[in-house]
C-alpha cells in the first residue's frame, strides 16, 4: 500500500498529505539499507554514490512549468533526498503490488523555480554550482532545504556570506572571521545564524503539514555605510587603511562594534606603542574610554608579586590590548574633556603633605571607579570597601555612585604625583618649575614660566593629561597599597582667564 505522503501524482499533480494542490514535506524515507557502488564521471576520478535508486533510470521530476529528467545515479548522489524518498516509495510500492516499477512511476510535481532547479540539477550531475549574489544564494539555500540535499545544504553553509550594506552587495569569506576577536560577530549572532546551523536550519518553524519553505529576504543592512564596510572588510584581509582623522575613526570604530569586530576594534582605537629606552619599558598609551579590563595587569619591580605579608615595593599597571597585542607594556592612561581637577594642598594648614589629588567629573569618576575596581582584583584586594550594611541594602553598592572613594586603592580624591619630568602646559605657557610643594618663587617676577603665584597652585584643571598607574606602599591607608597618578603630560589651566586664552573661534 502506497503512504498517505506519497499518492499518485495524477494530473500533473505531486504528493500532497494536507490535501492542498502545493508540494509537502518530505517524509521519513523506508527504511533501506544502502548499498555502496563506485560510478565514475572518467576513468580518473571515481565517484562514490550509494545504490538508493537504480543508477540507470530515468526518473521524471516536474518543477513548475519545465520538466526534468534526471537519473537514479544523479538523484542518489545526494541522498537521502525528497526525490530518492518519494521515487523510492513508488518502487516499493510497485514491487510489494507485484507491478512492473518501470511502468509505475508517475512524474513528481513540485510547485516551485525551475531556474533555480536548474542549478540544482547541475549539482545533482555532479557540477559545482556557485551562488551569484544574495537573492541566487537564498533561493538555492531554501529549496536545498526543502527538497532535504544534505551535501548541497552543507556546500551552502560554507560559502561566502553575501549581504547587502547601503544598498551596495558584499561577498564575504567566511575564513575572513577565523580570527578569534572577530569570529562572533553580527554575521553569527544576529540573522545570518539563520544560514549558520545545519541541524536547524529554519529554526522555530513547525514542519508539521509544510507547504513549502518560508520566504527568505537576502540580508541586507541599509543603515550602515558601504564604504566604511568595504575599509573594514580590507582591515580584516590584513591590508592597511589610512584613517585620515579622528571624526574617520570614529566612523570605523561605530561600525566595527555595530558588527561585534572587537578585535578590529582593538586595532582601530587611538594608541600609541613605543619603547621607553631611559625606562627601558614597553608603553602604551590609551584613551580611559577604551579601556578594557581584560587587558590590565600588574608588573611589580620587585620578585614578589603579593600584598600581603613583607610591605611590596612599588609596581605599575600594565595593559595589552584583548585579541591584539602579544604581551603587555606600560600603560599611559589619558584623559581628557577637562573631565579632571587637581586639588594642591594648603601648606600652611594640617599635614596634608606635599602630593596634590585629582578629583573626577560625570561619566569619568565612574570609568576610573571601575578602573581601580579592576586592578584590586589583580591585586587579590576586594573590589570595593562598601560598609556590609550598605552592601546588604536594598539596590546593594551597585546603585551607589560609582567613586574612586569606594576602592580599596584610593580616596575619592585620587593622589596624583607631578615628578620634575613630567611635561606640563599651564595656561598655555610651559610649566618648568618641578617641585609642586615649593614655595613661591620671587626672584622672577617678570617671568611666568618661573612664577607661581599661590591662586594658581589652588586647583588646576586638566584639559588633556596622560598619567602613569603606580601601586605604593600605603601608609594609614585602606588597605596596604595605593594607586597613584604619575603624571606624564598634562595640558591644564588654573584659571578662567587661562581657559579662555586657550579657546578658538568657531570655523577656525
Amino acid at each position: 500500500m502506497v503512504p498517505a505522503s506519497f499518492k499518485d501524482a495524477s494530473n500533473g499533480r505531486g504528493p500532497n498529505p494536507t490535501g492542498s494542490s502545493s508540494t509537502p514535506a518530505p517524509v521519513v524515507a523506508p527504511s533501506i539499507r544502502p548499498k555502496m557502488t563506485t560510478d565514475t564521471t572518467s576513468e580518473d576520478h571515481p565517484v562514490n554514490i550509494p545504490h538508493i535508486l537504480p543508477h540507470e533510470r530515468v526518473f521524471p521530476i516536474q518543477i513548475g512549468s519545465e520538466l526534468f529528467h534526471l537519473s537514479g545515479a544523479s538523484l542518489s548522489s545526494d541522498a537521502p533526498s525528497y526525490f530518492s524518498q518519494y521515487f523510492l516509495c513508488q518502487i516499493k510500492t510497485a514491487e510489494d503490488n507485484g507491478e512492473d516499477p518501470c511502468s509505475n512511476v508517475k512524474t513528481l510535481y513540485i510547485d516551485r523555480d525551475p531556474a533555480t532547479f536548474r542549478d540544482i540539477a547541475l549539482h545533482l550531475q555532479g557540477y559545482y554550482v556557485t551562488p551569484s549574489d544574495g537573492t541566487h544564494f537564498v533561493r538555492l539555500f531554501a529549496d536545498a532545504q526543502f527538497y532535504t540535499l544534505p551535501k548541497l545544504i552543507s556546500r551552502l553553509y560554507e560559502e561566502s556570506i553575501f549581504i547587502s550594506i547601503g544598498h551596495r552587495e558584499f561577498q564575504i569569506p567566511r575564513d575572513i572571521f577565523s580570527d578569534p576577536g572577530n569570529s562572533v560577530n553580527y554575521f553569527t549572532l544576529g540573522f545570518a545564524a539563520f544560514f549558520s546551523r545545519q541541524d536547524d536550519l529554519f529554526p522555530g518553524l513547525n514542519r508539521d503539514g509544510l507547504i513549502r519553505p518560508p520566504l527568505i529576504i537576502p540580508p541586507a543592512v541599509p543603515n550602515r555605510s558601504a564604504d566604511t564596510f568595504a575599509e573594514l572588510i580590507r582591515l580584516l584581509r590584513g591590508y592597511p587603511v589610512d584613517i585620515r582623522d579622528e571624526n574617520h575613526r570614529a566612523e570605523l570604530l561605530r561600525d566595527a562594534r555595530y558588527f561585534h569586530f572587537k578585535g578590529l576594534e582593538q586595532r582601530l582605537v587611538a594608541h600609541t606603542l613605543s619603547f621607553n629606552q631611559i625606562r627601558q619599558r614597553d608603553e602604551i598609551t590609551l584613551r580611559l574610554e577604551n579601556v578594557q579590563k581584560s587587558g590590565i595587569s600588574v608588573s611589580w619591580d620587585s620578585d614578589e608579586p603579593s600584598v600581603e605579608g613583607s610591605e611590596p615595593s612599588a609596581a605599575w599597571v600594565n595593559y595589552a590590548r584583548p585579541f591584539v597585542d602579544d604581551g603587555p607594556a606600560e600603560l599611559v592612561l589619558e584623559i581628557g574633556g577637562e573631565m579632571t581637577k587637581v586639588h594642591f594642598p594648603d601648606p600652611n594648614y594640617g599635614n596634608g603633605g606635599t602630593l596634590p589629588r585629582a578629583e573626577f567629573f560625570r561619566d569619568t569618576k565612574a570609568r576610573v571607579a571601575r578602573l581601580f575596581e579592576v586592578i584590586a582584583t589583580k591585586l587579590n584586594l576586594p573590589p570595593t570597601t562598601q560598609p556590609l550594611g550598605l552592601l546588604m541594602a536594598s539596590g546593594g553598592a551597585s546603585s551607589q555612585p560609582a567613586t574612586p572613594g569606594n576602592t580599596p586603592l584610593s580616596e575619592d580624591l585620587v593622589r596624583v604625583s607631578l615628578p620634575p619630568e613630567a611635561a606640563i602646559t599651564l595656561d598655555g605657557r610651559p610649566y618648568v618649575e618641578g617641585a609642586i610643594a615649593a614655595s613661591p618663587t620671587s626672584d622672577h617676577p617678570d617671568n611666568p614660566r618661573k612664577r607661581r603665584r599661590t591662586d594658581e597652585a589652588a586647583t588646576w584643571i586638566v584639559k588633556t593629561g596622560q598619567w602613569r598607574l603606580r601601586i605604593q606602599p600605603s601608609r594609614g591607608g585602606k588597605s596596604a597599597v595605593e594607586c597613584v597618578l604619575v603624571a606624564v603630560k598634562l595640558d591644564a589651566v588654573s584659571s578662567e582667564h587661562g581657559r579662555n586664552v586657550a579657546r578658538g573661534f568657531l570655523g577656525t
